[in-house]
């Protein structure tokens, strides 16, 4: 486990009241500033925030209640839509907790498949969050650098399920194919050429005194505060508490990749911009130890009641088409259970709540969002600060307003 070595220099703006007028003012929930569609209501003294009043909902789908009226297989589309900027880890984890329900047990090919593509979903979706901190504070350069590198990663998942942002990637049991030609070549590129990329970004935004005096003591939170209100991910680790799903409660053969954990030691928007960056880092060194140690065998389990089997056997098999047929009908066996699975987001612990009676959808499901947990932590972060920290800290701690409503 490492700590990040970060230089911290300014104040934090006073909490006190000076003379001037009271004001109520709205951020959001159109405002392009807010990160997505949700508003807080703050009173202000001047520039300086005396109270904020977030309030959420604007986009509520009722995710949960639909995937309780979808048979297994059709909630994967479902989960694409909380964090949208990492899809793909979204629908592994929901893919690891039927695979727990069921007694699935898949392959060592599988599971470093999977590493692969949520690994390359996390660093898409640090690129995202940082390229944007820079953005809040007027440095738009490295944002149009690392949004070219983003790219290349929904190339990449358009070249394993043909899709990019919400990308219905995998299967349960499995992937629906194994990785094909032109998606080795794509990583192989990106694997070449990408950390220099990023050490440009890096080198522009990271020492870069102007980005430093403003993210420096913004949006700060102790490692208490953090860990009373249920922070996990990057956000927590910047406060200084170690912990990471991957390494506390490992899944899909992460026990197997060395990684360091960076954390940092004062909570604030640039210890929340460092976690990520190392974090791409580290992603980077994961992928490749999953290439290099890539096991043999099949993309997919032998799990035909749950796995849907390849197009070209429905057309021609009886029993291929029996078993696709109940897959897409939900007539498939699913036992009775209860089991919470784990992953970790690019936000933090994205959580599965599963319980079944047996039926042909879940009885219940609930999803453990940590946009939704961490974002009730917001008012206190910003009161006290200006106006300005108020959408850097809101930035740096990535609301994404998929996650948040469900």
């Amino acid at each position: 486990m490492s700590e990040l070595n970060i230089r911290n220099t300014g104040q934090l703006v006073s909490s006190e009241t000076i003379d001037g007028e009271i004001a109520v003012l709205n951020l959001g929930p159109t405002h392009p500033a807010t990160h997505g569609v949700f508003q807080n209501v703050l009173k202000v003294d001047g520039e300086r925030i005396l109270e904020a009043e977030p309030t959420i909902g604007y986009i509520h789908r009722a995710f949960e209640k639909l995937a309780e009226r979808r048979p297994y297989n059709q909630i994967t589309p479902i989960t694409d839509r909380l964090n949208y900027c990492s899809s793909p880890i979204n629908n592994m984890g929901w893919h690891m907790t039927v695979e727990k329900l069921a007694g699935i047990e898949v392959s060592k090919r599988v599971e470093y498949m999977r590493v692969i593509i949520m690994e390359l979903a996390r660093i898409a979706d640090h690129l995202v969050c940082n390229s944007v901190i820079g953005v809040d504070t007027g440095a738009l350069t490295g944002f149009t650098y690392m949004f070219q590198e983003r790219e290349r990663i929904y190339e990449m998942f358009e070249a394993v399920c043909g899709a990019r942002l919400t990308t219905n990637i995998g299967r349960i049991g499995g992937f629906e194919r194994d990785f094909p030609e032109d998606f080795k070549r794509k990583l192989d590129d990106f694997l070449k050429t990408f950390p220099k990329r990023f050490d440009e970004f890096d080198s522009l935004i990271t020492r870069n005194r102007i980005f430093m005096d403003r993210v420096i003591k913004a949006g700060p939170i102790t490692a208490e505060r953090a860990l009373n209100y249920g922070f996990t991910g990057p956000n927590l680790r910047a406060a200084g508490v170690d912990y990471d799903v991957r390494v506390m409660n490992p899944y899909s053969s992460y026990e197997d990749f060395e990684f360091n954990i960076p954390i940092g030691k004062d909570g604030d928007t640039y210890d929340r911009f460092m976690v990520r960056q190392h974090e791409i880092r580290e992603s980077l060194s994961i992928i490749r130890q999953a290439l290099n140690n890539m096991p043999a065998g099949k993309h997919y389990t032998e799990v035909p009641d749950y796995y849907l089997p390849p197009k070209d056997e429905v057309y021609k098999s009886m029993e291929a088409l029996i078993y696709h047929f109940k897959i897409v009908m939900g007539e498939t066996p699913i036992p009775a259970g209860e089991v919470y699975h784990a992953v970790e987001g690019a936000n933090g612990e994205l959580g599965y709540y599963l319980i079944s009676d047996g039926g042909r959808t879940p009885y219940r499901l609930h999803f453990r969002r940590p946009c939704f947990i961490y974002y009730q932590a917001y008012p206190e972060m910003i009161q006290g600060s200006l106006l300005s920290d108020a959408v850097l800290t809101m930035s740096s701690m990535n609301v994404i307003a998929g996650e948040l409503d469900a």
